[in-house]
Formats: structure tokens, sequence, C-alpha cells
């Protein structure tokens, strides 16, 4: 996902000299090339992320589209006051992007992780909650978000799911992919993670369950329509996420559900449950250790629909 970014972003500044690209002294290896070839419009500020989200909304203000961009919770969780009092209140275009979205850097243990970053974030007004499933939602978001006014958050993950688009399907911030139809269940998934849920949708098409898999990619605004055409026409709908489950993505989709009154039959997040990850380890190890990799999801699904059954 990083490169697919950079690499969008890169052919970008070519043609919009007021794209500006901040870097908290991370990127060595990655972001070389666009340094290079546009030394007017980037910046290393040094290990200080809160002065580079500072410093970026005042470039915004006079004009430029700036994007800043660090590791994990760095960006977010470290300059929320920054994000919220410099970038959202006065709507500047910043464009926030992480990379090692959830546990990415499972390596490297919690202090690395990004597993709150989504419910802060999108508590916070004027700001654009974006975490995308595979690179081509990568390279489509970074395109739109160039033009989108305002604040906004790009999560990037180690792991994406297999490209999945159909040829003519177009991008849109706002609004859900469903990659996959199913009649039985609905799997709803933000950031790399939905190749888990692919993954899952298989092994429970094996068990003679059909399975809808969507990319929620934007979590803010959210497209509430897919949500509750899902909620009406499955039996249940568990939330996938590399995140807390406080706040996260279940929780948007649970409070919109209720909200329209379109609860579903059963509804389940899959995440972390109030705790930090004890061991370190591979995002993939991490996932399974957790419960959050494809077996783990298909067991959950067949445990519900089972538990509806019998009632």
């Amino acid at each position: 996902m990083r490169d697919v970014f950079i690499r969008t972003l890169t052919a970008i500044a070519a043609k919009r000299p007021q794209v500006m690209l901040l870097t908290a002294d991370l990127g060595f290896g990655v972001l070389e090339e666009f340094a290079a070839r546009f030394p007017k419009q980037f910046l290393n500020v040094g290990v200080a992320e809160q002065n580079m989200t500072g410093l970026a909304a005042g470039l915004a203000l006079e004009g430029r589209i700036v994007f800043t961009y660090s590791l994990g919770s760095f960006p977010t969780l470290r300059c929320l006051e920054q994000i919220r009092n410099d970038a959202c209140y006065h709507e500047a275009n910043v464009k926030i992007v992480t990379v090692g979205g959830g546990m990415s850097y499972g390596a490297v243990g919690v202090s690395h992780h990004a597993t709150e970053d989504l419910a802060a974030m999108r508590a916070l007004p004027n700001l654009t909650v974006i975490a995308p499933g595979d690179c081509w939602e990568v390279e489509e978001a970074t395109k739109a978000l160039v033009d989108w006014p305002g604040t906004a958050y790009l999560r990037l993950d180690k792991s994406a799911a297999v490209a999945c688009r159909d040829e003519d399907e177009v991008f849109a911030i706002g609004r859900a992919r469903v990659v996959c139809e199913g009649s039985d269940v609905a799997l709803v998934a933000a950031g790399g993670i939905l190749g888990e849920a692919l993954r899952a949708a298989s092994l429970l098409a094996d068990a003679g369950v059909s399975s809808r898999v969507i990319s929620l990619h934007t979590l803010k605004p959210l497209d509430i329509s897919t949500l509750v055409r899902a909620a009406r026409e499955t039996e249940g709908i568990l939330t996938v996420e590399e995140h807390q489950v406080e706040g996260g993505l279940g929780g948007a989709v649970a409070e919109a559900l209720l909200e329209a009154g379109a609860a579903p039959g059963f509804f389940q997040r899959i995440g972390l449950r109030s705790s930090f990850p004890s061991v370190v380890g591979s995002q993939s190890y991490l996932r399974t250790t957790y419960g959050m990799d494809a077996e783990a999801i298909c067991s959950a699904v067949l445990s519900r629909m089972l538990r509806s059954v019998a009632a």
C-alpha cells in the first residue's frame, strides 16, 4: 500500500505544484524520488509529528494541499490536539497518511501499533477517514483526496487484499464496495484485513454459507444505504477490523444501522477486545493469536448462524 501511495502521489505532484509531502523523518528508501524530483514540494521536519501537523495546517491555509506521512499512531494519536485545533477546526487541506495501520509492525510492539486511531479520528468534526482494503483503493483514494476539500486521514496497511475490482468500477469516497455478493451473512471490513474477510468467505462457501463481503474503505462519511441493504438482505453482519472494537468500524456500523432502524438478525464485531497485545510477531501471527484471521471469522459466522437456527 505504501509503495502505491507514494507512486501515485509522485505522479500527481508532477502536475500539481501545490501538492506537498511532509515526513517526520520516515520513509528512507521510499520518499527519495519524490524529494529529489520536487524539492520545493517536500519537507522532512524531523522526529516532530506535532510540529509537522501545525506546519502542514499553515501551508494548507496558504493554498497548499499537504500530505503528512509517518508511522502508525504517531501522526494521529500523538498529534490529536494539532489535528483538531489546527487542521480540522480551520477545515485545512491537510491529508494525514499513516503507514503501518493496525498491527502491521507487530514485531516492534504496542508502541508501533495503530489500533485506536480510527476511533480517535472519526470522532473529530470536519475529518474524512479512509482505510483502503486493497492497492487499487489506495491509488484511487490518493487521487480523490487531492481534490477532496478539508482534512482527511488515509490509513495504510502493510497487508492488502488481492485486487478484486470490476473492470468498469469507479471508486468514490464515502461509497462502500460490495466486492463479493452473498445472501446469508455480510462481512464488513476496513483496511488490509479485507483479505482475511475474503478468505473467510471462501471457507464459508465450502460450508454452504453465502457471504456478502463489503469493503467499507470510508468510515467517515459512512455509506449507510449499503449497510442497511446488507442488514435487510442477509441473516446477520460481522465487522472485521484490525483495531479495538470500541469506537472503530464495528461501532460506526452498529450506530448507523440502529439509527436507521435496520438492526440485523445478528451482529458481531471482530477485533481487539479492550486489550493491548501482549505478544510480538508478524501481522499474520498476531491476527491469528487475537482471533482476527479467516478461520476465526469463519468460526464466528458458523457459530452465530447455528445459534440463530436454534433460537
